[in-house]
């Protein structure tokens, strides 16, 4: 694993002994550090209780870490009070979930608009033009007039791409986000996710289980017993599935 002090000033994202408990219970990350350069992908990895989804909600401020440093581009969460958390989510941060999360009382344009709104811009056509131009390079520009219900899982996982790009943020969290698709479906979702790394610059930390998800990104790390214990450089399915199945706590590995 690259070290912390060696590239945390150019990194999108960085953890440093992040531990986080519940209760008096074993902790559900202990002491993870991580470090994301600008313009990669990243897969999270581990068994269902490794503590996947608690680093992505420390990462993205969604949950406050026991001990540990969080920064993303370079400001330590850990500085901020909540309503300047709350902005920096909305502002600089994208997600991408499982459950989508789209308001099913707009339509396409209003959810792709909905973070830049939310942020003080204000409607009109240089709004609708950004919502249009994201919605365009998810394929889903000749439906931007409909509602989240008339689309298929994987046209409204589309949408929330767009959403999730639409304010160019330093990193997008994507939790799962093919985990209901079907499998040419879901390719298609992470083909979208790559574009955004290879053509945008844009930063992607996905928290996944599956092995051919990871297989699209450039590295995948993993948790066992909310520990970091090893990573894998440009993973394909077979390597992440050797990982994965290695036994509980021993090394995995390493860069390639």
């Amino acid at each position: 694993m690259t070290t912390t002090a060696v590239t945390e000033s150019g990194a999108a994202l960085a953890l440093d002994g992040v531990s986080r408990s519940y209760g008096g219970g074993a902790p559900a990350l202990d002491g993870v550090s991580l470090v994301v350069p600008r313009g990669r992908f990243v897969a999270v990895m581990g068994r269902s209780g490794s503590g996947k989804s608690t680093l992505l909600r420390c990462a993205a401020g969604l949950e406050r870490p026991t001990a540990g440093t969080v920064r993303v581009g370079g400001t330590d969460l850990a500085t901020l009070k909540a309503p300047a958390l709350t902005r920096l989510r909305r502002d600089r941060v994208g997600f991408v979930f499982q459950s989508l999360n789209l308001v099913s009382a707009l339509n396409v344009r209003e959810n792709v608009t909905l973070p830049l709104l939310l942020a003080g811009a204000r409607e009109g056509r240089e709004l609708d033009a950004r919502a249009l131009a994201g919605l365009a390079a998810v394929g889903l520009a000749d439906r931007a007039e409909d509602v989240p219900e008339n689309l298929s899982g994987g046209q409204r996982q589309r949408v929330a791409i767009a959403r999730a790009l639409v304010n160019e943020p330093e990193v997008v969290f994507a939790d799962e986000p093919t985990a209901a698709l079907d499998p040419v479906t879901a390719a298609g979702v992470l083909a979208l996710l790559r574009r955004a790394v290879d053509e945008r610059g844009r930063t992607v930390v996905l928290v996944t289980h599956d092995p051919v998800a990871a297989a699209w990104t450039d590295e995948a790390v993993f948790l066992e017993r909310g520990r970091l214990v090893g990573r894998l450089d440009r993973p394909d399915e077979a390597a992440v599935r050797a990982a994965l199945g290695a036994q509980t706590g021993q090394h995995l590995a390493v860069a390639r």
